[in-house]
């Protein structure tokens, strides 16, 4: 994983912390020290600009559709944004997905037994059908 980029290239004050949820090792790069007009003709430079260029995108991207999940002002809403988002990637009604309940209550930025009270709502309703983080939606026209 990488964190801490924006800080490293920007310079400015370090407003975050970060803890490790297992055993880590943690290397330090000084990137604007790399990023200096010496090093301009390097492939390495390129490769390494490139690869920031990935990472900045990739995080956007994902800010992106945090942000347009937690827009729903409801946790049906961003239930249903959420679960859409994630069939369209898997390209199938049914898909696995990264958290367990109380990550995707915090990625959701709802309460846990509220989300899972509208879980169990909409599996009645038969709108969609999950075991643990593998879901499916029965009926697409609901969302």
């Amino acid at each position: 994983q990488v964190f801490g980029e924006t800080y490293s290239l920007t310079g400015g004050p370090r407003t975050m912390a970060a803890v490790a949820a297992e055993n880590s090792q943690i290397l330090t790069i000084n990137v604007s020290g790399l990023l200096k007009e010496r090093y301009a003709s390097s492939t390495w430079q390129r490769k390494l600009l490139g690869n920031l260029v990935f990472i900045f995108a990739q995080k956007n991207r994902d800010l992106s559709a945090r942000i347009f999940c937690t827009s729903a002002k409801t946790i049906r809403g961003r239930l249903l944004t959420y679960l859409s988002a994630q069939a369209v990637e898997a390209g199938s009604s049914a898909f696995s997905i990264p958290f367990d309940r109380q990550e995707l209550a915090d990625y959701l930025s709802v309460d846990r037994s509220a989300m899972c009270a509208e879980l169990s709502r909409m599996k009645r309703d038969g709108l969609l059908d999950y075991n643990r983080n593998q879901f499916e939606i029965v009926r697409r026209s609901a969302l």
